[in-house]
């Protein structure tokens, strides 16, 4: 199966491992994520990191991670069953005095789809709220950085999959 893939990049001013400290938190999300209503641990230890995310809207997805590197970033699995999964990398990488994350999907929507059908669907409007999404949550990371307060809800304007 072949999945396209959406991408959002955002560069903060501080380093590496202070954007570690915040995006390796148990229940992180809750603090950084706009459309975040809560964001409950299932485990969270050195071996195994699991939790939820509850959306404004009370939509919840489970994230299950299948990669962990320390000040490089991670790999998870995110869904509320086990056949919508869709895949998301995170990785962090020091640029001049800062630091940059980037966030990759590879959402389950339209993969069962054949590419000629699903190209137009997915770029037009797929992608677009993906982007939107992920520049919401990039944001909000920012937000906490340079306020060290929660980032209020929908604060970058509201989203129709998840306020």
């Amino acid at each position: 199966m072949q999945r396209f893939k959406t991408t959002n990049s955002m560069t903060y001013d501080c380093s590496v491992e202070s954007l570690w400290e915040i995006v390796s938190s148990p229940n992180y999300l809750s603090i950084v994520h706009p459309f975040c209503k809560e964001n409950p641990t299932i485990q969270w230890s050195k071996d195994h990191h699991e939790d939820k995310i509850v959306y404004l809207n009370n939509r919840y997805y489970i994230r299950k991670f299948v990669s962990w590197k320390v000040l490089q970033g991670y790999d998870l699995w995110i869904g509320s069953n086990n056949n919508n999964q869709s895949f998301v990398e995170w990785r962090l990488e020091e640029v001049n005095s800062g630091s940059k994350l980037t966030i990759t999907v590879y959402p389950f929507l339209l993969s069962s789809w054949p590419k000629v059908f699903s190209f137009f669907p997915y770029f037009l409007y797929i992608n677009i709220k993906l982007k939107s999404y992920l520049f919401s949550v990039l944001s909000g990371i920012e937000w906490y950085i340079k306020e060290k307060t929660p980032v209020p809800k929908n604060q970058f304007g509201r989203h129709s999959w998840f306020s």
